[in-house]
């Protein structure tokens, strides 16, 4: 079959933080994307061009960006299109779209942490679509780095996975792509590669090892969507790869719908990535990513082809969602104010609130076009709805997202999504790989036990460190992180990927400690807090406005306490010596909304509004509560 030898589709898959982001940076300046004096006032981490991406230090959308390659050795510039895909499981929607526009990948490991749990994850899916694997050995100037073993770990992964065996005959490139070096010789531990200056060795590897697209002269147009983007005066535009045949600007094409109807459509604009921006262009050919605009209502997955010879691709799959947690209006007293309800700014932020059944519905619906592995159910509640997804983390950046665009909203506890297998109820499983100093290794194993995990693998490296492999139930998990940190005093490092479904594990008493719940509406004092803070630890500052039913702290006993946090100290007209002696106050802990997650119990849900985090009971009546509380146990 003719070949186009002009072209290259690779995707860079890794763990998180092991360094894609600043490989694609070094290949996008050392292929010449910027001129000189451009190059030197760029970013870092070009790719993350998410406002949360750059905060959390992760990849949360798969990218795509194109590099111009001029062989050393002469002959026509090679465009390489390279994908960047997140290291994270939550996101393994991304992963597998991004996956489905290439030919080979270049799998990158920390050559002192070497392979991690979602490594394994992006691994998998390489190997099942078999692709071949370049191995890229980054950080190889970490003064703890183990090259040689980090290599071993990764041959023992591939065997694991059940790689073929063209496959485990896989390139090992060493980089440091902070410096943008590349070497084919493995330099000592803890040193930069020193017989090369740049990463003229890994895009040698990569042109050798990368196939490059095959197509039939005969065959029809068909073109994959795998992702979408929108643009203020095109639309929404469709990014895909052409498969078979040619796209040009203006052409009719025939639009092959999720549902089997066909539709001809006409092709507005046409627009090739070149670097980090889209440029118009005339035609696409086989094995180009491209972007399109002029179809209002295109979907990930579907289908452009021949409007006379119609052929769809494959729908695009991805795995089942494992938490599911309840999103719907904010129904608290303080809907729709500002962050202390008061004055004339918190007026002036009301006409930009979204607080309404219909507002909160589109949103989730919008989200779902370009969010395949997001699933969204109705519930018996006309304004709430059970939002599915593949974890904590990825539904926790969804309601990020919405906070930040103005949306108030009451969120649920998180739950695991569950199956029925003859009979019984299955619930899904993590892998959870674990990595902590020795002193900490008995913590740990009782935190897991707690949790119902169970050892799989241990391992030292005879650095004082050990790392440990457990099969863990999902919801085990949930409240994990902040509890885990604490026991290993912040020295710990923990990371999960999905493993399978099991038999239900029973119940899980993960939460040991209740809450203290405001007992009246008010705005907190100093002189409360002073009197309750050896009752627990405390959420609010003085001054914070509060509601009954809202959780101000975690008591220091098993059971919830309902407490008068806006109690005032009386003034009389009386003087004594000790009247005005000071107490200092203990500073309040505060919760970020993924810990605010992890917090709750099941009668307990999140307020999220753009200015504010709040944990509050879902039962905001006192009296109620005690009266369900009275049902539950005599039943």
């Amino acid at each position: 079959m003719p070949t186009r030898h002009d072209i290259r589709n690779v995707a860079i898959v890794a763990h998180v933080d092991h360094g894609k982001t600043t490989l694609v940076d070094a290949m996008l300046k050392q292929a010449g994307a910027f001129a000189a004096h451009a190059a030197e006032n760029l970013d870092e981490r070009m790719m993350d061009s998410n406002d949360l991406e750059r905060e959390k230090g992760i990849t949360i959308l798969a990218k795509n960006t194109a590099v111009k390659y001029h062989p050393k050795s002469g002959g026509d510039p090679i465009t390489i299109n390279i994908i960047d895909t997140p290291g994270h499981a939550d996101f393994g929607g991304e992963v597998e779209r991004g996956l489905s526009m290439v030919d080979a990948v270049v799998l990158l490991v920390d050559a002192s942490e070497g392979p991690l749990p979602q490594t394994r994850f992006v691994l998998r899916k390489a190997l099942a679509a078999k692709m071949p694997v370049i191995l890229c050995i980054n950080k190889t100037d970490r003064p703890d780095s183990r090259i040689a073993e980090v290599v071993d770990e990764t041959y023992d992964l591939f065997l694991d996975l059940d790689a073929d065996e063209d496959q485990i005959e896989f390139p090992i490139v060493y980089a440091c792509a902070r410096d943008g070096v590349a070497s084919l010789t493995k330099p000592e531990d803890g040193t930069v590669p020193a017989d090369s200056t740049n990463l003229e060795p890994f895009f040698t590897t990569l042109l050798e090892t990368a196939p490059a697209p095959e197509y039939d002269e005969e065959a029809p147009l068909q073109a994959h969507v795998t992702n979408l983007d929108a643009d203020n005066f095109l639309g929404r535009i469709a990014l895909l790869r052409v498969e078979q045949g040619e796209l040009r600007k203006g052409q009719t094409v025939a639009w092959m719908k999720r549902d089997g109807s066909v539709q001809n459509v006409r092709i507005t604009e046409l627009m090739m990535t070149e670097a980090l921006t889209r440029k118009p262009a005339e035609v696409a050919g086989p094995g180009d990513i491209c972007a399109v605009a002029g179809i209002p209502d295109i979907m990930i997955g579907e289908t452009l082809a021949d409007p006379e010879n119609p052929v769809a691709l494959p729908l695009i799959t991805v795995d089942e969602p494992a938490i599911s947690m309840t999103i719907g209006t904010n129904t608290s007293p303080l809907v729709g104010r500002g962050g202390t309800g008061k004055g004339a700014d918190a007026k002036a932020a009301v006409k930009d609130r979204k607080v309404t059944a219909r507002q909160v519905k589109d949103r989730l619906d919008r989200e779902l076009i370009g969010n395949v592995s997001l699933r969204v159910l109705d519930t018996e509640r006309p304004d709430a709805w059970e939002v599915q997804g593949r974890g904590e983390l990825a539904l926790a950046i969804l309601v990020e997202q919405m906070r930040r665009e103005g949306f108030e909203m009451t969120i649920g506890k998180p739950q695991v999504v569950t199956k029925e297998v003859d009979g019984k109820v299955y619930e899904p499983t993590e892998r959870m790989t674990i990595d902590v100093p020795e002193e900490h290794m008995g913590a740990v194993t009782q935190l897991m036990g707690v949790r119902k995990g169970r050892m799989d693998n241990m391992s030292n490296h005879g650095s004082g460190w050990v790392r440990m492999e457990f099969i863990v139930p999902s919801r085990g998990l949930i409240g994990f992180r902040t509890e885990f940190l604490t026991n290993t005093r912040g020295t710990g490092i923990a990371h999960s990927i999905h493993e399978g479904h099991e038999p239900w594990f029973g119940t899980l008493q993960t939460r040991n400690n209740g809450s203290l719940v405001a007992d009246r509406a008010g705005t907190v004092t100093a002189f409360a807090m002073t009197n309750l803070q050896e009752r627990g630890v405390l959420f609010t500052d003085p001054g914070t406005e509060v509601y009954e039913g809202m959780i101000v702290g975690e008591n220091s006993r098993s059971d919830d306490m309902d407490v008068n946090i806006t109690k005032e100290k009386k003034l009389t007209n009386m003087r004594s010596s000790t009247a005005d002696v000071t107490e200092s106050i203990v500073p309040p802990r505060k919760l970020s909304l993924e810990q605010s997650l992890e917090f709750c119990r099941d009668d307990e849900c999140v307020e999220v509004t753009p200015e504010a985090v709040r944990i509050r009971k879902v039962n905001l009546d006192a009296r109620e509560r005690a009266r369900a509380a009275s049902r539950a146990k005599h039943n």
